[in-house]
């Protein structure tokens, strides 16, 4: 995950301050001298290493840090509030024109991920009741064209498109064709380069000239490291990007280009795909990030996945259900599959406050245990779902039979049903646990 061993080298800095307690400034400058190892480690650029360096130390050797109770955590705390203007200081959201309909152009370089992100993106947007268009403007990638309308058909938004036309023209003709259609916002789909080259650019400006977008979104790789700043550097000369959205940020990307992109062109990190599926993208919340990277967590972030998981009438259902002790077979699939939605349990744990994210590292569900335990639950009866007290030998044999499994798959299933009810039942004696425990959906395993 990206800024894994970032985060590991600057806590193994911190604790060295923590066994102190009184710090020099000798003390803050040798810290500050690991910091900015770590950083350019994390293929930081060196000029944004050397000035954050520079404030972090100007601060941490004051008169207020040096002389108070807790030095070490007034140096963390500045730590975070520069890795936070770093980033950006806040989460920006994307231009939207009062004009319909607003224009958000997707540039960058082949290969960073900008047909599909900007589909996620498109996806994001609908979700906030925006009614979007995919444009296909790349005509030279082979196959780009396709890729767009696979992506815009399994997320149920149009895409447009002209064949191997003149660029501008097919950007025009869809502003022309969302206005005629009722379309609000428009994603002009630009091609990419394996470099910055004079043709890419000129095209761009052209587009940009006939379109008048309101957001210019420069889409990034963030495992490349320092090429990703040399390229928004150059796109954002020609075109005065608004904003930057990064990808693959679940990856083993160092961080360089996150922490490094913002303070280069002076413009926003906005959105981050954060996994290879069509919904996972989010807004990028620097505060949040510098959090995660410090080992602080990012618990607002872990609470809207919830949100976003778990359905609030199923999730009051529930709680009612657990008050009066009824928790069943059915229910337990239901937050199985409601926590997989969530994410890697890996990702999980990295938003949680002082959790190791490294000891559930390579932690995920099982897809096909997840497969198993669905075709058996709904190869039961009603009345077998609801008490499965009544599973004898013959009926376990039947339903096994039905699901394509075995009779040992379906006692494993009964064992942790039951190691669940057990917990209910712990839980049921205390009210103001009982209501989080609802409102949370009944997370599997996870003890709330």
């Amino acid at each position: 995950m990206a800024f894994e061993s970032l985060s590991e080298k600057l806590n193994a800095a911190f604790r060295k301050l923590r066994g102190k307690g009184r710090l020099s400034e000798a003390d803050v400058k040798e810290a500050m001298r690991e910091v900015r190892l770590a950083l350019l480690e994390a293929d930081v650029s060196y000029k944004v290493v050397k000035d954050f360096v520079k404030a972090v130390t100007v601060r941490a050797c004051g008169a207020d840090v040096l002389e108070s109770l807790s030095p070490a955590q007034m140096v963390i705390k500045i730590v975070n509030e520069e890795l936070r203007a770093l980033m950006g200081g806040e989460n920006r959201k994307l231009n939207i024109s009062s004009k319909s309909p607003s224009v958000c152009m997707l540039v960058g370089l082949q290969g960073a991920g900008k047909t599909t992100n900007g589909a996620k993106l498109a996806a994001y947007m609908k979700k906030q009741g925006k009614r979007p268009l995919l444009a296909a403007c790349d005509v030279y990638r082979p196959a780009a064209i396709k890729q767009l309308e696979t992506v815009g058909a399994q997320l149920d938004i149009p895409v447009f498109q002209m064949g191997q036309s003149s660029p501008v023209e097919i950007a025009k003709a869809a502003i022309a064709h969302a206005k005629k259609h009722g379309n609000d916002l428009v994603f002009l789909d630009t091609a990419g380069r394996l470099h910055i080259d004079e043709a890419l650019m000129t095209e761009l400006i052209e587009i940009k000239a006939a379109t008048e977008p309101a957001e210019i979104l420069l889409v990034v790789d963030a495992m490349t490291g320092q090429d990703a700043v040399n390229a928004a550097t150059a796109f954002n000369d020609a075109l005065n990007i608004t904003g930057v959205m990064l990808t693959k940020l679940d990856g083993d990307a160092r961080g360089g280009a996150a922490l490094s992109v913002t303070a280069v062109t002076g413009k926003p990190v906005k959105y981050a795909g954060i996994g290879e599926k069509l919904d996972q993208i989010e807004p990028f919340h620097p505060d949040r990030m510098a959090g995660r990277i410090l080992g602080m967590g990012d618990v607002l972030t872990l609470i809207e996945k919830a949100e976003q998981s778990f359905d609030e009438k199923k999730a009051a259902e529930m709680a009612e259900r657990l008050r009066h002790n009824k928790f069943t077979l059915s229910d337990y699939y239901e937050q199985l599959v409601s926590l997989k939605g969530m994410g890697s349990m890996e990702d999980l744990a990295g938003m949680i406050p002082g959790m190791d994210a490294k000891a559930l590292k390579g932690a995920s569900f099982d897809e096909k245990a997840l497969s198993r335990t669905e075709a058996i639950i709904l190869s039961m009866t009603t009345r077998e779902r609801d008490n499965p007290g009544v599973l004898n030998s013959s009926r376990k044999k039947r339903i096994a039979a039905g699901s394509g499994t075995s009779v040992v798959d379906i006692n494993r299933l009964l064992k942790q049903y039951d190691m669940m009810q057990q917990m209910v039942r712990q839980m049921a004696g205390s009210g103001k646990r009982m209501k989080k425990f609802g409102k949370m959906g009944a997370i599997p395993g996870l003890g709330f």
